[in-house]
């Protein structure tokens, strides 16, 4: 079995910077002395290493805006992972996806297709990663996918911190403080089971209970399922809201009007309250998440070989590489199935302890904070749902 402990540690001196891995291909890179993520012109693949196991990585370099710079954000880590661990053992060819979620569909069809890659690391486009979900994942290899909100499928593996993961999380701090009397607030029309299901078995663990979900509409002002609650149950120790693609603010207001949080109950958020600015109706609540200025041990090596500073698109680029070295190291290239990815133990990165499950989700390790003042405090290093 792979040893998680070696996942995501450089073969050199720690603190020291690592020399750029090779490209080929023909491809000019600029240099990262600016301060930002390298330029990478996409003409053609690029090709990092010249190891037996072949993997594909599909990013969106050329994409406009934060897309764009996200992903040469990603391939800057996938950089930083080969010189540490991947050069003798991957041989990893970088694709462009521009952004486009057809096109990025296309280049994943042909890689996962193609009969060479032994896993395939992205894509980050959310449309093209759950078109590979719908596809058939025997005879092909697994896919480790970047794209955010992607609840996963089988042999396709969301990568990223999920609101289901973040929300047992969140509910699991506080049950090991003692809660045990629980109810979850979930967008009306949004798929709930997933998080629902995850709230529990997390609530579980410290013998404290889920009472009951309830959707709530934000037309309504979040009233009527505020009163649906107080009717239902009584005494709740916690409230978990989470909020999908929509804003929590509504249901947040009405909860506020019934002294929620306070004393007697504590209110629990989620990482996608985070996509939206922080509101003062967040106030006092708890949420799990990971710190986006947090790349544990690739930081300082990071910061002084690119020159400047990395967060978690580079993290999560860097722990995927990071992965495969590792299992193409104890495993050698046929190692890349379910029995490796999905062990429970699971595996230690820069973003902290993860592991994937057999619906294609991941758990992962996090900070726990504290909203206060507008601000996240943090109240614990880690902690997670499972």
């Amino acid at each position: 079995m792979l040893d998680p402990s070696a996942i995501a540690a450089p073969a050199g001196q720690a603190g020291t910077p690592a020399a750029p891995a090779q490209q080929a291909s023909g491809q000019t890179l600029a240099s990262a002395t600016s301060g930002g993520p390298t330029s990478a012109a996409a003409k053609a693949q690029l090709t990092l290493g010249a190891g037996p196991t072949k993997v594909a990585m599909l990013l969106p370099l050329s994409a406009p805006g934060s897309t764009g710079e996200n992903g040469r954000k990603m391939y800057d880590g996938a950089r930083l992972a080969m010189a540490d661990l991947g050069d003798k053992l991957l041989t990893l060819t970088i694709e462009d996806t521009r952004g486009d979620s057809g096109y990025a569909k296309d280049l994943a069809v042909k890689a996962i297709t193609s009969g060479t890659a032994k896993v395939v690391i992205g894509p980050s486009e959310l449309a093209a990663a759950q078109h590979l979900a719908k596809l058939s994942a025997s005879k092909r290899p697994p896919v480790l996918a970047l794209a955010d909100n992607f609840a996963g499928g089988p042999g396709v593996y969301s990568v990223r911190l999920g609101e289901a993961d973040s929300a047992a999380a969140g509910a699991a701090a506080i049950a090991s403080k003692g809660a045990k009397k629980f109810v979850l607030l979930v967008p009306s029309g949004a798929d709930s089971s997933p998080i629902e299901s995850r709230v529990a078995n997390a609530l579980s663990i410290y013998g404290a209970t889920l009472a009951v979900t309830l959707p709530y509409s934000a037309t309504d002002g979040g009233a009527k399922v505020v009163s649906d609650m107080g009717s239902l149950v009584e005494a709740p120790d916690a409230v978990v809201v989470a909020c999908g693609d929509g804003s929590p603010i509504a249901v947040l207001a009405a909860l506020k009007a019934k002294g929620i949080p306070g004393k007697a109950v504590t209110l629990i958020g989620t990482d996608r309250w985070l996509e939206r600015p922080m509101d003062p109706l967040y106030e006092g609540a708890y949420i799990a998440t990971l710190d986006e200025g947090e790349t544990g041990p690739i930081a300082d090596r990071f910061k002084a070989t690119y020159k400047y500073q990395p967060d978690v698109n580079v993290a999560y680029a860097y722990d995927m590489v990071a992965l495969s070295a590792g299992i193409a190291s104890s495993a050698g290239p046929d190692g890349f199935n379910k029995q490796v990815l999905e062990n429970t133990t699971g595996f230690r990165g820069s973003t902290g302890l993860f592991r994937f499950r057999a619906d294609g989700s991941s758990q992962r390790s996090m900070p726990f904070f504290k909203v206060e003042k507008g601000q996240l405090k943090l109240v614990e290093k880690s902690t997670s749902g499972f």
